[in-house]
């Protein structure tokens, strides 16, 4: 048995796209420790059998103080808990933990999600980030990435220097997000945003598009999901008063709103791979996303969905309307087809079967 230690920045994440790997974990009979922020979704782990150890992770802030804090505490913690290996999620984790892991000679895993808006930027911040992300992942056994941007990025500025491997994103669970009948007609569209309302999802440039599409086609609707990150909660009420969009807040069953849309739009100014996207296809929906890695990996253009430029307004439009012209068996074909690109390339297994051969080689077997 292996003790198996998962530091994370937040619940949602943890739970929705690593569950399984956690459940295959705990069903082969190792002991899982998890450290993040008390959220709704902490329950949900314990019921799978998950130990949960309390961490205060500001994921956005930049206090120096704090952030030393946090290494302190995983070093404690891993000194506490003594786990065989080390799995890490997003940036600070990756950071930090992979600081503290080296520090206390434990083996880790890193899972790069994204470069997140502070690397994105240029500046002072991704210089200091880039500089920690090379001492995070100095001893890192093996540094999983989503998409092959992310990875030659880390490479060719030597930040990733050890073995690394790509995977399909966090996968998606087949099961859950299982195929459904296209809608039986389309007169009245039903556009879907699901995402951390924030101008790096493209949001600012999605209210735009929504306005002037609503002008041309007062019966297409655009549902927004999920909470809000930054404070657009004028512009939300305001657009919501005026019909633009209907915005449904945070929501823990993003299919029930998957299954209803004709289509997902992700307008996002990078990703790592795009859960929401995979989670759209695998339910049978076309796509519509800007052409950035991350979101280009997941639709094959004009077969399961189309693209535009990422951060451009005219483009966004122009796709939404390219899509609402389509013939409505092309619609159709294209969510079939979105289906069968999940199911040969996505399939969560194949992540959860690259992280046990990694865990396995702490045991000399694979797992």
């Amino acid at each position: 048995m292996m003790r198996v230690l998962v530091l994370a920045n937040f619940g949602m994440g943890l739970f929705n796209f690593r569950k399984e790997l956690l459940e295959e974990l705990i069903r082969q009979g190792h002991e899982v420790y998890v450290s993040l922020p008390n959220d709704e979704y902490v329950p949900k782990l314990k019921e799978l059998g998950c130990k949960y150890v309390e961490t205060r992770v500001d994921r956005r802030g930049t206090n120096p103080i704090n952030d030393m804090k946090l290494l302190y505490h995983y070093i404690k913690l891993i000194k506490s808990t003594i786990p065989d290996v080390v799995l890490t999620y997003t940036i600070k984790p990756n950071i930090y933990g992979g600081i503290a892991c080296g520090i206390t000679k434990t083996p880790y895993l890193t899972n790069v999600t994204g470069l997140g808006t502070a690397i994105e930027n240029s500046g002072l911040i991704q210089k200091i980030t880039l500089r920690l992300y090379r001492m995070g992942l100095r001893n890192s056994s093996c540094v999983f990435f989503q998409n092959e941007y992310n990875r030659s990025f880390f490479v060719e500025n030597n930040i990733a220097k050890g073995k690394t491997r790509l995977i399909p994103g966090s996968g998606v669970n087949l099961e859950h997000h299982n195929f459904k009948d296209y809608p039986t007609n389309d007169k009245n569209i039903r556009f879907l945003f699901i995402g951390r309302i924030m101008k790096a999802k493209g949001i600012e440039e999605l209210f735009q598009a929504a306005k002037k599409i609503k002008g041309i086609y007062p019966n297409v609707e655009f549902h927004l999901v999920g909470g809000s990150e930054e404070d657009y909660t004028k512009q939300l009420a305001e657009l919501e008063q005026t019909g633009i969009i209907k915005y449904h807040g945070h929501q823990s069953d993003v299919h029930s709103f998957i299954k209803v849309s004709h289509g997902t739009i992700l307008p996002s100014y990078h990703e790592g791979t795009a859960n929401v996207l995979l989670e759209t296809a695998a339910t049978g929906r076309p796509i519509l996303a800007s052409k950035v890695p991350g979101c280009i990996e997941t639709f094959n253009p004009e077969i399961t969905g189309l693209g535009f430029e990422a951060r451009s307004v005219p483009s966004l439009v122009e796709a939404i309307r390219n899509f609402i012209k389509l013939p409505y068996p092309q619609k159709k074909l294209m969510g079939i087809k979105g289906r069968k690109k999940m199911e040969e390339e996505y399939d969560r297994k194949i992540v959860i079967n690259a992280y046990l051969q990694e865990i396995g080689k702490f045991t000399n077997e694979e797992i």
